[in-house]
């Protein structure tokens, strides 16, 4: 008698193949292209912001804050509102979690690639979505979570496994690269007087330290997480 395929979590956990060679090589071309675009990253950026008020929700709940909600707009800013202490390391640790977000879960995501887990990152992703879609407290909000969960959808359950190991390496190299560009575009904003209150101008108000330090270590923090992301991805292109 044939022995019957296993499915539920066994099948989530067990790995995957290795991509065709050119797959971690091609999509990061492709995301880099995506990201210094114009209309078309205006568009990807959105995803982005999910992430980053998500980075800035998830600490905040792990720093004992009581989170009121996420607003996300049309133009790709965003704010998660919480509770608690105005000001210790808590306040530092959610205001940092934002712009670090995209650039951290796109490491996170190269780690279960290299480790061949990507349906593994496409549950944690809809897990993701799903905890953002309950907090959103505006109508754009809602539109912009589910169309993203739309695309996932698309990924995980329509697209074969060819296509997916595409798409998923996208994905991958969309977070780590789109995790640097805001940090400039922040910098920019804040050379014109255009962002008195972003992200790293809270952190200077609640630290003492300048906000464009700020902005240095999160461009760090961004840039190694691209690098690391980046070479756990080539890797299967790398080898003979």
């Amino acid at each position: 008698m044939d022995t019957p395929d296993t499915d539920g979590l066994s099948g989530l956990f067990s790995a995957q193949p290795d991509p065709a060679g050119p797959v971690p090589l091609v999509t990061g071309g492709i995301a880099l292209l995506l990201v210094l675009s114009g209309s078309p990253w205006r568009l990807a950026r959105n995803v982005i912001t999910i992430v980053h008020e998500a980075g800035h929700a998830l600490v905040a709940l792990l720093a004992g804050r009581r989170l009121q909600g996420i607003r996300l707009h049309s133009d790709t800013s965003g704010v998660t509102l919480s509770k608690g202490r105005p000001s210790g390391p808590g306040m530092v640790l959610t205001a940092l979690a934002g712009y670090t977000a995209p650039a951290l879960l796109g490491l996170c995501f190269a780690g279960l690639v290299s480790a061949k887990l990507t349906s593994v990152l496409l549950v944690l992703a809809a897990l993701l979505l799903l905890g953002v879609l309950i907090m959103v407290r505006n109508a754009y909000g809602v539109f912009s979570v589910l169309v993203t969960a739309a695309m996932l959808a698309v990924v995980g359950l329509v697209a074969g496994p060819g296509l997916q190991f595409w798409l998923v390496y996208l994905i991958t190299w969309f977070f780590l690269l789109g995790g640097v560009r805001p940090v400039f575009e922040l910098q920019a904003k804040r050379r014109r007087g255009a962002a008195r209150d972003s992200d790293a101008d809270q952190l200077a108000r609640l630290t003492g330290l300048p906000g464009g330090l700020w902005v240095f270590l999160i461009g760090v923090i961004a840039v190694i997480c691209l690098l690391v992301g980046g070479l756990l991805l080539v890797e299967p292109a790398l080898q003979p």
